[in-house]
This record gives C-alpha cells, structure tokens and sequence, in this order.
C-alpha cells in the first residue's frame, strides 16, 4: 500500500515533468526554449547520446548551447506525438515520435526522455534515440 506522502510526492513529479514537458515540445516546435530554461536547475546535467554534446553535459548554460544547437539542426521545428509517460517519485520518462527536417531533409524518429524532479525544476534531463527512417 502507498502511503499517502509517497503519493503526493508522485503527483508532484509527474505534475512538474509535465509541465516541463510541455515547455520541451513548445521549444521543439518554435525554437524558443525560455520557458523550458527557466524550469532547469543551475546545476542541471543532460545526457545526450550522439555528436557534439555526446554524454555527460553539467550546467545551464551548456543546456542553453544544447537547445539552441537543436533549433539549428531541425528548423523550422518538429512535431511531437506523445505515447506514453512512466513516472516515480523522482523521474518522469516520456516516450514520443518526432517528425519534421533534420538540416532540411526529411526527418522521423521514436525518441524517450527522462527528466529528474527536484523541487519545481528539473535537475537532470536524458535522450535516448530510436528511428522510424525518414519517410513515411
């Protein structure tokens, strides 16, 4: 049986990862990342697993490097479809199909994130990659 602080705290996690989920795909689609950013810790870590920002990244300013790099990549954006979202106490995992141009060529992916809760913000964020080719 749960507790009822255990289900509070998971309420919380999974309220906090939403929203900054939400913030996460208005970047994506719009390139603007503000809103994202300011949910983020300033000891923020990713992890990312391909090129230039491939493993381990520490701070907020690198995160702000990151995204902007990101706008760079898939402009004009990319559309999300969210497919499933696994929490705990601590961490919310999101699992959605991407779709849009990668440096102008057509681009689909299957894609889970993980964002670490503490508090509001979000201290830890990591990428895993899929892919669903770049053609329907």
């Amino acid at each position: 049986m749960v507790s009822p602080s255990m289900s509070e705290q998971f309420q919380h996690t999974l309220q906090v990862g939403q929203q900054a989920f939400k913030h996460f795909q208005q970047g994506l689609a719009t390139g603007d990342w503000q809103e994202f950013l300011a949910m983020l810790t300033d000891d923020f870590t990713f992890w990312f697993p391909i090129g230039e920002y491939h493993g381990l990244n520490v701070g907020k300013d690198r995160a702000s490097e990151f995204f902007q790099y990101v706008n760079e990549v898939f402009k004009p954006g990319l559309t999300l479809t969210l497919d499933r979202i696994t929490s705990n106490d601590t961490t919310v995992v999101f699992e959605f199909r991407d779709e849009g141009t990668m440096w102008g060529q057509p681009y689909k992916n299957r894609i889970a994130v993980s964002f670490d809760v503490q508090g509001e913000q979000i201290c830890s964020y990591r990428e895993y990659l899929g892919s669903d080719g770049k053609s329907n």
